[in-house]
């Protein structure tokens, strides 16, 4: 039996990873791939070995394994280095036979690994990207992350505000211009008065969570939301005069990328669950403050409509580049 070895910090995983990898498997019978990791490193490494695991959950002969980097010695020679890497991969892994790898690296490492060296694709011509470049610019190399991964680097936006300030509008004309998905405000589907309990806001708020996760998922680099866990919170001590716990556990799932403070200069709009028409100014100053009270940065959004939409749209187009 030919066993592989590919190596790696895959952070992210992405297409060139993965041809390298499926290139790799099909010269052996068994291939290990051994994600290395730091405490210093910029993508949590169980998030990271998970998207290794699912790319590859249907291939028997790929043998995803994670490895602590405390051996690592940058300043020695490059022999000298990758002996210790071939010390301690030895003593990890069972015999290799063939060392796959698209980088520098990979002679001197399969030498004093005693394993065959196949190289792939050095110059990276095929799939011409690196991690570092999907870090720095995810969107510029979005074709290039595997659908696992691109969770992981949509920005979450928020429109946020008091009542009829064109939140529900707005998340959908954008998901509509991006062509991505957006979350509506999901208590509008479960209830329909303000005559609510607990388990209505605790219904409201483990479904508001829900959904974002799920739209993420599906999203193209955006997703667009009516609202979030501290609109669900006001509203909790306004209706019941009580917060549950879990609405503030529920608020720590979800980190927004950025938040648009929908200002009150439009018309108001009334409908069977809008109750504070006469209060907007007090309501907007207490969704002003529950932001700067968590220190969460936003940008306040005012004027007409069309005005909203071009200043929006312009701060998005910012984010694409």
């Amino acid at each position: 039996m030919k066993r592989g070895l590919v190596i790696g910090k895959f952070m992210p995983i992405h297409n060139g990873h993965i041809a390298l990898i499926n290139f790799a498997a099909s010269h052996c019978d068994e291939l290990i791939v051994s994600m290395s990791f730091t405490p210093a490193d910029k993508i949590d490494p169980v998030l990271r070995f998970e998207w290794i695991k699912e790319i590859f959950k249907n291939q028997s002969k790929v043998k995803p394994a994670i490895i602590a980097d405390d051996f690592d010695d940058e300043t020695l020679p490059l022999n000298e280095r990758t002996n210790t890497w071939a010390i301690r991969m030895q003593v990890i892994y069972p015999k290799i036979d063939i060392l796959f790898s698209s980088e520098f690296y990979g002679a001197p490492f399969a030498f004093n690994l005693q394993a065959e060296h196949i190289l792939f694709d050095e110059p990276r011509k095929s799939i011409p990207v690196s991690a570092t470049l999907i870090r720095n610019h995810p969107f510029q190399y979005w074709e290039f992350i595997p659908k696992e991964v691109r969770p992981y680097f949509v920005k979450k936006i928020c429109f946020y505000g008091p009542e009829s300030t064109g939140k529900s509008t707005m998340a959908e004309k954008m998901a509509l211009h991006y062509q991505t998905t957006f979350v509506p405000e999901v208590a509008r589907e479960l209830i329909n008065s303000n005559d609510i309990t607990i388990d209505d806001i605790i219904e409201i708020g483990t479904s508001q969570t829900e959904r974002v996760k799920e739209k993420t998922n599906s999203a193209n680099k955006l997703v667009f939301c009516d609202t979030d866990l501290i609109t669900t919170k006001i509203y909790s001590q306004y209706y019941l005069n009580e917060v549950p716990q879990i609405l503030n556990d529920l608020e720590k799932e979800i980190c927004y990328d950025l938040y648009f403070l929908m200002d009150i200069d439009v018309e108001w709009v009334a409908d069977h669950l809008r109750d504070f028409g006469d209060r907007r100014l007090e309501m907007f100053n207490l969704f002003k403050s529950e932001l700067e009270k968590r220190g969460i940065a936003y940008i306040q959004i005012s004027g007409d409509y069309k005005t909203r939409e071009e200043k929006i749209r312009k701060i998005i187009d910012s984010i694409l580049v």
